[in-house]
């Protein structure tokens, strides 16, 4: 008899933002002439930046003459976009990052969760609480979990809180961790992180041997100066980091699927006989094995975010979500509501009014604003008493959404 595998009943019984649509959906057809405005996923709403599109449709024309054709690309993605991405990204930021040093997926989600392919399963791993779900679920898959306790912890992890009182940037555990989840900027709380407090991760990781996933998808959004956009930019970070990015949030593909992973080649771990193993080979073995690369067209449209052109556009998109967030956080913050994030991240990270639970007010915003948002204890414990508000949308949908919310909840 085929048997499963065990760890998949220990997850929690919905992914989070199933159960958000589970519950819109079922609203939705009890009221189907509500108009319903979604700030809950973090999806994006714009199009994609002009120089993207002209690059794909030149792409698709290319896949239509045999001497253009392309087939099965290298699974890493093809040389012209990684050493775009390592000048650009890096380069440029005074990050010692090589293009070989750069793998192209189809999005920064999967990586964080194929990641744990090359890992043991006996290390000790810390996540942030508030957290990006897929950290702590992809860890249960894996079995690297126990049991889920009544507060939603899992046996097995180590849990950093991140709250108001810590600035919402995780505070160095007492004890020793071998692998740690880090987002900056922030989801969900929207908080980022500055070069001192990055390097103090790093002392540690590199005092401990561990290394830390570095989850940097909305690095476009900062804009303060004094902020680092990679933890490359901290000086040992290349023996002890492996980053995260994605073309979703600030070119608009969350649709079109295009990300990266660096490895740096000086990035080892320890083999059960205690000798060290280059992270390098095994992430490109991975790779090789289990997927088969991004369509070209894509990584055309993705090439074209490094023209003039795409950096401008991109640069707009950007500004555009910026500013919805500004408005979603100054008008929530006259109506006397406590908000947080919402400056260098498309995120505003709210407390809730009256004392509501996250997911009562997800509710009472659905059925009074019509508004749908992410409730703060779906990312965590410590998410208890916060809700997430999302800028991805249209200037007229935040608008009326911040309208009806600061009506309902005036404080």
């Amino acid at each position: 008899m085929a048997t499963i595998n065990d760890n998949y009943l220990k997850l929690k019984a919905g992914y989070l933002f199933p159960e958000i649509a589970r519950r819109v959906n079922a609203f939705a057809e009890a009221n189907p002439e509500a108009n319903i405005i979604r700030l809950g996923i973090g999806d994006v709403t714009e199009p994609l930046p002009q120089a993207c599109r002209t690059a794909m449709i030149q792409a698709v024309e290319e896949m239509g003459d045999r001497t253009t054709f392309k087939g099965y690309g290298p699974e890493q993605g093809y040389a012209w976009l990684r050493e775009k991405i390592a000048t650009h990204d890096f380069q440029a930021r005074g990050c010692d990052i090589d293009a070989s040093e750069i793998f192209v997926s189809d999005g920064s989600k999967c990586d964080t969760g194929n990641i744990l392919d090359i890992f043991g399963n006996n290390n000790a791993i810390a996540v942030t609480d508030p957290v990006y779900p897929v950290y702590v679920d992809t860890n249960v898959m894996a079995g690297h979990t126990g049991e889920i306790n009544d507060k939603g912890e899992y046996a097995g992890l180590v849990y950093l809180p991140i709250t108001a009182a810590n600035n919402f940037t995780a505070e160095i555990p007492s004890k020793k961790v071998d692998l740690i989840y880090l987002c900056f900027p922030n989801n969900p709380t929207g908080a980022t992180a500055t070069k001192e407090h990055l390097k103090a991760w790093v002392d540690y990781a590199k005092a401990h041997n561990s290394i830390i996933f570095f989850d940097a998808a909305y690095e476009a959004y900062i804009t303060d100066p004094e902020l680092p956009h990679s933890i490359y930019e901290i000086d040992g970070a290349r023996d002890c980091a492996i980053e995260f990015r994605s073309f979703s949030k600030n070119a608009g593909f969350t649709g079109t699927r295009c990300a990266l992973t660096v490895v740096p080649k000086t990035l080892t771990a320890k083999a059960a006989d205690g000798s060290d193993v280059e992270l390098w080979k095994l992430w490109n073995r991975r790779q090789s094995t289990k997927f088969n690369g991004v369509s070209y067209i894509v990584q055309r449209g993705a090439e074209a975010v490094y023209s003039d052109e795409g950096q401008a556009q991109i640069k707009a998109l950007v500004s555009f979500y910026l500013e919805n967030a500004k408005i979603i956080r100054e008008q929530l913050t006259a109506a006397g509501i406590a908000v947080y994030g919402g400056v260098n991240a498309p995120y505003v990270w709210v407390q809730t009014p009256n004392n509501l639970s996250s997911w009562d007010f997800f509710d009472k915003l659905l059925h009074t604003c019509n508004v749908v948002g992410t409730p703060g204890s779906g990312f965590g414990a410590a998410g208890e008493g916060y809700f997430r508000i999302s800028a991805f949308n249209s200037r007229e949908n935040v608008e009326v959404a911040m309208k009806r919310i600061t009506e309902k909840f005036k404080v």
